[in-house]
């Protein structure tokens, strides 16, 4: 790492912590040449890659607006949005790999949307999975039925 203030290579750590989400770690910083203090943020990039192939930063912000607008019109509010793009986040990253497909998050936001809220969940799902005509919306009824009863 180089120091900000005089470019030398030569700092050193004096501390260390990892934020709350658990995804960063931020470390307080000297120059040993000049000694003066910085901080830096260091971070695991998770990467989706879109149906086009093109790869782009993993963004909760972007899982959160998709999943508003399936709960547009519903009680839901807004704490309960962040936590699951948290939980989505955390399930993504706890795979243990730098890049995920996008069909991965949409299937990873499916099931904490479902225990959020059902007609949410079938708002989603119908987008989601591309849902063509009756029969599809009747299977995904008939299975959030079959999951209630389990």
């Amino acid at each position: 790492m180089h120091c900000p203030f005089c470019q030398s290579p030569d700092t050193k750590v004096i501390d260390t912590r990892v934020s709350e989400d658990g995804y960063t770690i931020r470390r307080r910083r000297e120059c040993i040449k000049c000694s003066k203090r910085f901080t830096t943020q260091e971070s695991m990039v998770l990467m989706v890659v879109k149906r086009s192939g093109n790869s782009e930063l993993f963004n909760r912000e972007k899982v959160i607006s998709g999943v508003r607008k399936a709960c547009q019109g519903l009680p839901i509010n807004e704490e309960s949005l962040k936590q699951l793009g948290e939980d989505v986040e955390r399930d993504l990253r706890s795979r243990g790999v730098s890049e995920v497909k996008a069909e991965e998050v949409g299937l990873a936001i499916l099931e904490p949307l479902r225990q959020l809220d059902e007609v949410a969940y079938m708002r989603f799902a119908s987008v989601y999975q591309h849902f063509n005509n009756l029969d599809d919306y009747s299977n995904a009824i008939a299975k959030l039925k079959a999951a209630r009863q389990n």
